[in-house]
């Protein structure tokens, strides 16, 4: 368990508060609007009222001491930047930066923050893979055009094994797991014959994974 700091209580700071408390962390919730703050103060762990780009309150937090820390303010991009120079300042080594716009992106990136957020640029691009592919349930990237896919075979699947469904892109791709029932078979061998209703994880470059989807539709 770990304990994260979260400056910003709109729906986006909210949802991500809740989600790591759901996973079993703890989570601080900052802002400045205290009406925002007593109203979601039996959600979070604790609760402060603090403006987030007065580096003296800050200071006080012991930000240092989070595993990160989450700036989701807002549309003020302005307020955003200041906060963000103010943790830099206090030596918070591990900050997330919710960015509003590419201008945002830009500075951001000079600030040398740990990691930028364009949360409904990449909602859209989950949709969008959601819509092109129904089965997949979820994916994630892994940077450098690899993803993990989860992929949901349907009640019409015909069986067939790894090594038939991976023909053509056994060195580009890989089946991390398989989910049957309640039971999980990690690293399946290539005979390893895939069911209807099963639940494969595979990693690889997107091109890859795109081109043997036709594969798993039936």
């Amino acid at each position: 368990m770990s304990h994260f700091t979260v400056i910003g209580l709109g729906k986006f700071g909210l949802t991500a508060s809740l989600e790591l408390i759901h996973m079993g962390h703890t989570v601080t919730g900052i802002d400045k609007n205290e009406r925002l703050v007593e109203q979601y103060a039996g959600d979070l762990t604790q609760a402060l009222i603090c403006d987030g780009c007065d580096e003296r309150a800050l200071t006080e937090l012991n930000l240092c001491e989070s595993e990160a820390v989450l700036v989701a303010i807002g549309e003020n991009m302005e307020a955003s930047l200041l906060c963000t120079l103010a943790l830099k300042h206090l030596g918070v080594s591990n900050i997330w930066v919710k960015a509003n716009s590419n201008a945002h992106h830009t500075i951001l990136s000079k600030l040398g923050v740990s990691k930028i957020i364009h949360p409904e640029e990449e909602m859209g691009a989950r949709v969008a893979q959601a819509l092109n592919y129904p089965m997949v349930n979820d994916y994630m990237g892994i940077g450098h055009g690899h993803y993990i896919v989860d992929v949901n075979l349907s009640d019409n699947f015909e069986p067939q094994s790894l090594a038939t469904i991976l023909s053509g892109f056994e060195k580009q791709l890989n089946c991390l797991l398989v989910k049957r029932g309640q039971t999980l078979h990690p690293s399946p061998a290539a005979k390893f014959e895939l069911q209807p209703n099963d639940t494969a994880i595979l990693c690889g470059p997107r091109e890859s994974l795109v081109a043997i989807a036709p594969r798993l539709v039936k």
